[in-house]
């Protein structure tokens, strides 16, 4: 009986963890807009980023800006929702930093920047497995900060500045600007935390030029930080590595996803092993267009959980300028941001469709514990660096592949 038994439940939990094979739902796709410029006191809302946390609760944040640029009067803003991203809470402030707050000296280079504007930057979140959400944000783009919540970003924790992490990267660049992500950062199979950073030594363009990209991470749950080595240099052909997002790939290794003002007008990619150290030679992936603006990658599922690995890619799908000066180097009209899907952890992107065809710019991406996919991203009526509102198209993988695909009726995505 007892060998009967065990056979029995070995057979129960086998079927359990099985995925069940794909049955195509109905497509669908809807839009709801979170953020307003002009709505709520602020003129300008940008840098958006969205996470599910491990209970399933959707969070949603942004720059909320009082006037626009960079470095004016910026604060944190954040969403949350219960219903798969339907319906959504007021906005919350990230907790203030305690003390003075001197501004960053080369902002102070920067025409119309005022010493008296505080510049709250580069939100980024991680959602823990063990349901903690980790927080770094930055400060003048000269400082940093931890915070975690423990109750799906209702409260947070005090500020703990994790400045001296970026100091550690002194020796092989003496950045004067510091910047993390933005959108989201990754825990990794082993539990370390990814987070995507930029640096500059403040000299060029809005003081953010000429600029590097590395990673810091975490092996105790966010209560330590480390600096990576620099993941992309700033070369002749690598152009101003900056805004980076993160991807643990199926065998294990981490792949950065960079924006740069390359003349190729292609996305950079370079692997690591353990997404600190060992940094592959920067390559430029054809497919991913690059018009010079931020832009997201998530993993959709994962093999044994789900019956295929898939990955997407979001960013605005265009380098076409409205007057027709396409230069090399040059920014390109911030529009058509699309998705794009993988199935074989990046290599190729066979499925390519837009979500926002107009004005569109900056944009993430996460998967709902349901399967929905959730882009959150700017959208203007007119051309425009950050578009008049952040936006939050809601769709299925039926929707994004014209029936084409589906996921498996249960699994786990293996995020």
């Amino acid at each position: 009986m007892a060998v009967a038994m065990r056979i029995f439940i070995a057979t129960v939990l086998t079927t359990a963890l099985t995925p069940l094979p794909a049955r195509a739902a109905e497509p669908f796709f809807k839009s709801i807009d979170l953020f307003q410029a002009g709505k709520g006191g602020y003129a300008l809302y940008h840098i958006p980023g969205i996470v599910v946390t491990a209970k399933g609760t959707v969070l949603a944040w942004c720059e909320a800006r009082q006037k626009g640029g960079d470095w004016d009067q910026i604060e944190i803003l954040l969403r949350r929702s219960t219903d798969d991203g339907r319906t959504w809470s007021d906005a919350s402030k990230f907790p203030e930093v305690p003390g003075p707050k001197p501004k960053n000296p080369f902002a102070l280079r920067v025409k119309g920047v005022k010493e008296t504007d505080v510049t709250y930057n580069n939100p980024v979140l991680i959602a823990d497995r063990d349901g903690t959400v980790h927080g770094i944000f930055c400060l003048e783009y000269m400082r940093s900060f931890y915070i975690r919540s423990n109750d799906d970003g209702v409260t947070w924790s005090t500020p703990v500045e994790i400045t001296p992490t970026f100091e550690m990267f002194r020796p092989a660049y003496d950045w004067k600007v510091l910047a993390t992500g933005p959108d989201h950062g990754i825990q990794l199979k082993n539990g370390r935390l990814i987070v995507p950073v930029w640096l500059s030594t403040g000299t060029g363009g809005n003081a953010h030029r000429p600029s590097v990209t590395a990673t810091i991470y975490s092996d105790d749950q966010g209560k330590t930080w480390n600096a990576g080595e620099i993941a992309v240099p700033n070369t002749p052909e690598w152009i101003n590595p900056s805004e980076t997002v993160a991807i643990e790939l199926a065998d294990g290794n981490v792949m950065l996803n960079i924006r740069s003002e390359s003349k190729a007008h292609r996305r950079l990619t370079t692997i690591s092993r353990d997404g600190a150290t060992g940094w592959s030679k920067p390559a430029f992936d054809d497919p991913l267009l690059e018009p010079i603006c931020m832009g997201s990658v998530v993993r959709l599922s994962l093999k044994p959980a789900s019956d295929k690995n898939r990955i997407l890619f979001s960013n605005p799908d265009n380098l076409k300028r409205a007057d027709g000066k396409e230069n090399p180097g040059v920014s390109r009209d911030r529009r058509n941001v699309s998705v794009k899907l993988s199935h074989d952890e990046g290599r190729t992107w066979t499925v390519t469709k837009p979500v926002d065809p107009g004005w569109s710019q900056y944009s993430d991406i996460a998967v709902t514990q349901s399967g929905t996919i959730l882009c959150f991203h700017g959208h203007g009526e007119k051309a425009g660096f950050a578009g008049d509102r952040l936006r939050l198209d809601r769709f299925n993988l039926e929707w994004l592949t014209d029936g084409k695909d589906s996921l498996p009726t249960r699994m786990d995505r293996g995020r």
